[in-house]
């Protein structure tokens, strides 16, 4: 008896386990492709600075290549969205320090939309011959997009961003930020077709020599470009050389209230600048032919409060020079302005400039009625919205062209050329980035600013409240900077140049070529779908036509 039943008792116990490990590895491998776009957004964003990783840009995109291509448009769009989250959570971890994690995380998550638009459009154009061409070209049409809107867009963590240490950077003076972007993943997915080449011929010992000889040249020709673009980079001096000086009068840390602060934030930039005054005396520093501070050294509005125009007023007489002042200003009729102030040691105030691209959430609340109904708290630390500037910023200081990005403009291609197509000859980025604390922030700004000065061939000066404060060759080379939360002043005789770069004459017109490249070849996708949907119901409906072809 129980030799007839053990047998039958046995298989039945055991059938189920191969089952249950089979459904196991099936989950893993459906893991596999979502983790690895996670995990491949992290490594884009180690790319970026503090850290010189530059590189990892290209294993990153390569890693998304292997997630995307082949995939369905839906799928794209998944993995394009963890892929954006793994990017964008730790990149933007900065907009939380002062409002807590919810502004932070609403943002990450919103902007990653963008990015699972771009990985949508990779899927959908990846099985077209060259598609890597195709793909870095829906890229650049996600960043164009994503610089625009919404509140006029957000391109922090656009890719040339993260590019001023590489080897791609003097493709920013051939077309810009798009084509430094467009380089880099071009030569991801170029990196991935070169891989899946390669495991083919392995495995099968036969390769299309079309399509590995395509696959290396997307791999070696961005770098290839960004080699012959070298010589559009120079720092030479094409119309003299001026000596600036760079103020970072840093910021009090705990015990003030805010009006107390901004009081002492301008005392702070008066004192350094008073400071290096005595230097210039003591033949210890150089007389520098103009002075620059940072954007908001001087919260307390010069025009209404008379101390303080009599502070800047010693200081720039101090020093015997013009300075830049970063100040608040509100006008007769209630606007309030982010505003550059020309101050001659001589006149006073004079020439000004309105910042033109204002923050959103920061300097103004856009649907404040709206935000309120959830954040109350947070609406009202912005008690009034800041109005915006009409006209760039270009300031004659001691007979030099000097154009003035106030901070957040300095992520917008628009916001800098426009002051070198209006004459400037050198290029300054005051910025406040004290609210920050020691964050990534200022590092990836002062990345940004690096980016420009090749961009344009100009020399770029960051002056910071908190720091860190810059001076940026042409080249893109930091020549001098402070430490953070440090009373400091920099001083450097720099090259002032006139000349415009292909990029600077081009403006717009490489970014919506690329992007006119990627609805190219979504629509060369989405035709052939189409025709491959109707091509069996032909067959089906016309028996001797199908025999015929």
């Amino acid at each position: 008896m129980s030799t007839t039943t053990t047998p039958t008792a046995e298989p039945e116990q055991l059938e189920p386990q191969p089952a249950t490990a089979s459904r196991g590895r099936r989950l893993l491998h459906r893991l596999v492709r979502p983790a690895t776009a996670a995990l491949s957004g992290v490594l884009l964003y180690l790319s970026f600075p503090p850290r010189p990783l530059w590189w990892l840009a290209v294993p990153a995109f390569a890693l998304l290549g292997w997630c995307l291509r082949g995939r369905a448009w839906k799928a794209g769009f998944g993995l394009g969205y963890l892929f954006g989250l793994g990017f964008l959570l730790p990149l933007l971890v900065w907009t939380g320090v002062e409002v807590g994690p919810g502004p932070w995380l609403a943002l990450a998550a919103i902007e990653a939309i963008g990015v699972a638009a771009a990985g949508a459009g990779i899927a959908v154009v990846s099985r077209l011959p060259g598609w890597p061409v195709w793909g870095a070209a829906m890229w650049i049409a996600s960043e164009a997009a994503r610089a625009r809107v919404p509140f006029g867009g957000f391109p922090w963590g656009k890719l040339a961003f993260g590019q001023a240490d590489g080897v791609f950077l003097p493709l920013a003076a051939l077309g810009g930020t798009p084509v430094l972007g467009f380089a880099v993943v071009l030569c991801g997915f170029g990196l991935y077709e070169c891989v899946r080449q390669a495991l083919r011929l392995r495995a099968t010992g036969v390769v299309r020599k079309g399509a590995a000889a395509a696959a290396l040249a997307t791999l070696l020709a961005p770098v290839a470009a960004a080699f012959a673009a070298t010589p559009l980079v120079s720092d030479a001096a094409e119309n003299g050389t001026a000596t600036v000086a760079v103020i970072q009068g840093n910021v009090p840390r705990l015990g003030l209230d805010f009006n107390e602060q901004r009081r002492a934030v301008l005392d702070y930039h008066v004192k350094e600048t008073l400071r290096l005054a005595d230097r210039v005396k003591a033949g210890k520093a150089a007389k520098p032919d103009f002075v620059l501070w940072p954007e908001n050294s001087s919260d307390v509005d010069p025009y209404t409060d008379a101390q303080a125009y009599t502070d800047i007023d010693r200081a720039a007489k101090a020093i015997g020079a013009p300075i830049s002042v970063g100040a608040v200003v509100e006008r007769p009729d209630g606007r309030l302005f982010n505003e550059q102030v020309l101050w001659d040691p001589k006149t006073g105030p004079g020439a000004t400039y309105d910042k033109r691209q204002i923050q959103p959430f920061g300097e103004y609340i856009p649907l404040r009625g709206f935000i309120k109904q959830f954040s109350p708290g947070y609406v009202s630390m912005v008690r009034q919205d800041f109005s915006r500037g009409t006209e760039p910023g270009v300031f004659d200081m001691a007979g030099t062209k000097v154009g003035i990005a106030t901070c957040y403009e300095a992520a917008f291609d628009w916001a800098v050329r426009d002051t070198v197509t209006h004459g400037a000859q050198i290029l300054s980025v005051p910025s406040n980035n004290a609210t920050f604390d020691r964050s990534e922030m200022t590092y990836q700004q002062l990345a940004m600013s690096r980016v420009r000065a090749v961009e344009h061939s100009r020399t770029v000066t960051v002056p910071v409240t908190s720091g860190v404060s810059a001076v940026i060759m042409p080249d893109g080379e930091v020549v001098q900077k402070t430490r953070m939360f440090t009373p400091d002043s920099l001083v450097a005789k720099v090259p002032l140049r006139s000349s415009e770069t292909p990029a600077t004459k081009l403006g717009t017109a490489p970014e919506w070529t690329l992007v006119a490249l990627a609805a190219a070849g979504l629509g060369w996708a989405v035709s052939r779908t189409v025709r491959a949907r109707r091509e069996p119901e032909t067959d089906t409906a016309s028996p001797a036509r199908a025999e015929v072809s």
